[in-house]
């Protein structure tokens, strides 16, 4: 049985120094063959501490409500006076549209896997899998471009206190380099106590908050002038109440960045704790802690997204959202400042970028989640891509790459961001669809298609908006899309199987054979007739010697699905016509073969041989066949495989070809 996992350290042998320290250091909690890591996100033991919905609510609410810190202040410049009026279309989207899709996805993929997870099941083989790859780019534009954007934004709460040191001014860039330096080496430390970190900053900021909104709440209606003054200026710019509304429902595609979160809310499920009752297979009262969860998330966020959009418009001077202006990016800080002090204004700053910090420590989680969990598995990223601190390293090393191109400025990333949400959204929305029909739930496939149908309006509106979220998205998908297969050619000679399991059946084929090597004949499953195996097995002993007193068994390796890569092997003794055969399903023939006769040498302690005839065709087609088709040369390609897994000639698989 061949395995990813690493044997346990001797603890009598000495510690490895220089190269071999920092490897290890480096490739700390490698996920084993069954996926299993202990990364942030990660799929976490049984074992291992669950905690109260609410207390999950606040670990992905650092991501959700840390936007409050910039989405005011950028709705109010992208969308002006009518911004209130298009929060209120966005809060009915967020609870009538997001809110449903997302309680429907906490049911149907309650590992954590997320609306990804329900489309790959729904999308079989390469296309699948390609589809699987340009999720994942919008979903590392989502997560990268929150790192950077928390960053930035809170980079420009520090410089723009009153009483910041004067030498931080103009150094946007060199302070978020420093956040995501920082929040990296958090991250190469350990990970453990998030939670109880993520409660104390989302209770202090959304206590903090509430008090902006309180106080700043009482100043409009303590000076009705500002109050008519926005009125005014609404209806003398749109005209008459139908014009208003359409424009709203128009511009709310603007305001797309108060939607985030719910990916990550379903990504961190694995942390919910649930019933005693609750089963592997159905943990049911996860899933209802999970939703309790969304839920509330939701409410809270609708009503400080309406509260503080109406705020800010009415009292902040509209210069003042302009690149330059003081509510440039931090408009309730701002607020904060104006009418509660300069004190209270410095302690809601601190709270802002904590909060926005650590909302860059959820993505990063949420990318530590996403790429273990499908890139590896695919053969599409290194081995080490299953251990978190080199992708701690890599993420953080391409979050400095666009702090750099986009010179730390919020609103230069908004589009991104905004668009890796709404893909994201969209995905999950069609999932949901796809799945209630599936299921011939007439009712909610209508309404989950209407939901569709309004996230991707809100998608395309976005992108023609904002056309610069799509190309950067574009970016990240062609990057992992070229990495991966260049990842997966590099990848193919490897073994596949992550464990192989002989029946009873097979096990005594071998127990016949004991006395002398086991002599085993590759035979195409597309040629089952008597003459068929009658003509291979004279084949083998005429052309390549098989000894007659040898009793051959027959391994047929039947391919499923091409672009899948790790497995676990299946392998079923059968008797047709009289013949022994070995029967395997398997995504690509010679790897299979490789593990199969691997394991069988385990098992019985014998070595395998094995008999091939050559494979007819052009090398260069057969080469293409076997990357994508999981055919193509056997012999040649099976022998690579067995050399590359055991270089000691002794102890490798005899391969005869004729």
């Amino acid at each position: 049985m061949t395995t990813l996992s690493r044997p346990p350290a001797d603890p009598s042998a000495p510690k490895p120094a220089g190269k071999a320290a920092l490897k290890n250091w480096l490739l700390f909690g490698l996920q084993d063959s069954k996926g299993t890591h202990q990364g942030p996100g990660g799929i976490t033991a049984a074992n291992e501490k669950k905690h109260p919905w609410w207390q999950v609510m606040c670990l992905t609410g650092v991501d959700y409500f840390s936007t409050l810190g910039y989405q005011p202040a950028i709705a109010a410049l992208a969308a002006g006076v009518i911004s209130p009026l298009a929060t209120l279309v966005l809060i009915a989207v967020t609870l009538f549209g997001a809110l449903p899709v997302y309680r429907r996805v906490a049911r149907e993929s309650h590992r954590g896997e997320g609306s990804i997870a329900m489309l790959e099941r729904l999308l079989p083989r390469w296309g699948g899998k390609l589809f699987v790859l340009i999720l994942l780019g919008f979903a590392a534009t989502d997560f990268m471009i929150t790192m950077t954007l928390s960053a930035a934004d809170a980079s420009a709460h520090l410089i723009q206190n009153p009483v910041a040191p004067g030498w931080l001014q103009g150094q946007n860039i060199l302070v978020t380099l420093f956040l995501l330096a920082l929040l990296a080496a958090v991250f190469l430390r350990g990970f453990k106590e998030a939670i109880g970190v993520a409660v104390v900053l989302v209770v202090l900021y959304l206590g903090l908050n509430a008090v902006v909104v309180v106080v700043t709440l009482t100043q409009v209606f303590m000076h009705p002038v500002a109050m008519g003054g926005w009125w005014n200026a609404l209806w003398t710019s749109h005209g008459d109440p139908i014009m208003v509304v359409g424009i709203a429902l128009l511009v709310f595609p603007k305001l797309a960045l108060g939607l985030s979160g719910f990916e990550t809310g379903v990504a961190v499920m694995p942390q919910v704790r649930g019933d005693e009752a609750d089963t592997v297979e159905n943990p049911e009262g996860r899933i209802r802690g999970t939703r309790r969860m969304l839920t509330t998330a939701a409410v809270i966020m609708s009503g400080f997204l309406i509260t503080t959009s109406f705020i800010t418009v009415v009292l902040i001077p509209e210069q003042e959202f302009q690149p330059g202006g003081q509510a440039n990016g931090r408009a309730l800080a701002f607020l904060a400042h104006e009418y509660i002090g300069v004190g209270f204004g410095s302690i809601y700053d601190i709270s802002t970028i904590a909060i926005l910090w650590f909302a860059g420590a959820s993505a990063m989680a949420g990318l530590l989640n996403l790429v273990p969990r499908y890139l590896p598995r695919y053969g599409m990223a290194p081995g080490w891509a299953k251990a978190v601190r080199p992708l701690v390293l890599v993420f953080t090393l391409v979050g400095f790459l666009i702090t750099f191109l986009f010179e730390a400025d919020v609103d230069a990333q908004g589009g991104a961001y905004a668009t890796g949400v709404l893909v994201l959204m969209t995905s999950a929305a069609v999932a949901v669809t796809l799945s209630a029909r599936r299921r011939r739930q007439r009712k909610r496939t209508m309404g989950f298609g209407i939901i569709s149908l309004v996230f991707t309006y809100t998608t395309i509106a976005n992108i023609f908006e904002r056309p610069e979220g799509i190309r950067i998205a574009a970016v990240f998908i062609l990057g992992i899309i070229v990495i991966s297969l260049l990842s997966r050619i590099r990848r193919s000679f490897e073994l596949h199987a992550t464990r192989v399991h002989l029946d009873r059946q097979a096990l005594e084929f071998m127990s016949d054979t004991l006395e002398g090597p086991i002599a085993i004949i590759a035979h195409e499953p597309l040629r089952l007739t008597a003459a068929a195996y009658r003509d291979k097995l004279t084949s083998a002993i005429e052309v390549s010697h098989l000894p007659l007193e040898q009793q051959a068994i027959f391994l047929e390796v039947i391919v499923d699905d091409s672009s899948d890569f790790e497995t676990e092997l299946q392998v079923h003794g059968v008797t047709r016509h009289g013949y022994r055969i070995l029967e395997v399903h398997g995504p690509v023939v010679p790897n299979t073969i490789a593990s199969v006769l691997l394991h069988i040498r385990d098992v019985t302690g014998l070595m395998p041989h094995i008999y091939f005839r050559w494979t007819e065709g052009n090398p260069f087609t057969n080469l293409l066949r076997f990357l994508f088709l999981g055919e193509g040369e056997i012999a040649p390609v099976t022998r690579e495989v067995l050399r590359e897994a055991v270089p000691d000639v002794t102890q490798r698989p005899w391969v005869h070809v004729g």
